[in-house]
């Protein structure tokens, strides 16, 4: 099967999206499918406002729709509702060409962590992105219960895996201090909420 997958957070980024496309692509491959991406590599970018690690592309629907004509791909996923997401998608709707998307941050959130923009602006804009989907993929049931409150439609269980080999219990005499012992592993910014899991 030959599955485009459009996303704007891409690598060299280093995130949980990044990390999580990663896997699902090398994981697809080596299942035998063709996986064709459109990221902002491929296009003149720029960094985004508060957060330069992730490049913006510059592009629209008329050139990210010039990729589904070449490739004529079995199936479409849009990652990211970034430049081209919005792209694809509607690059998609105007071919109806069927697609999925998956949600993956809270950009609501984020962007009011930011700027102090109401979250019902930003969740209206991202729900009119995601209900044009056939289907929304989502973490876990808690994600999804919510997302389904705020009036997302079309929700489906994306669950996550962890590699037993790479991660496991080891010795926990490595490290001598009073359990239990918490680890945050992750990008320190204003959006992640650290005071609940420090208190």
């Amino acid at each position: 099967m030959k599955i485009l997958l459009a996303s704007d957070a891409w690598r060299p980024q280093v995130n949980g999206v990044v990390r999580t496309l990663s896997a699902v692509t090398e994981e697809l491959a080596a299942m035998g499918h063709r996986v064709i991406t459109v990221t902002p590599d491929r296009f003149s970018n720029f960094p985004c406002p508060t957060y330069p690690e992730i490049r913006l592309a510059i592009t629209g629907p008329g050139k990210l729709g010039q990729y589904l004509d070449r490739e004529n791909p079995d199936r479409v996923h849009i990652a990211t509702e970034g430049p081209i997401g919005w792209g694809m998608q509607r690059a998609c709707i105007k071919r109806k060409i069927p697609f999925s998307t998956s949600f993956h941050t809270k950009f609501p959130e984020y962007i009011h962590a930011r700027c102090r923009l109401p979250v019902s602006i930003s969740y209206a804009t991202v729900r009119r992105f995601h209900n044009a989907a056939g289907s929304t993929m989502v973490a876990t049931k808690t994600l999804m219960e919510e997302l389904d409150r705020r009036g997302f439609r079309n929700l489906r269980i994306w669950g996550r895996g962890v590699d037993t080999e790479l991660f496991k219990p080891g010795d926990k005499s490595l490290i001598d201090v009073l359990r239990p012992a918490l680890l945050y592993v992750g990008r320190v910014a204003v959006e992640k909420i650290f005071r609940p899991f420090l208190i």
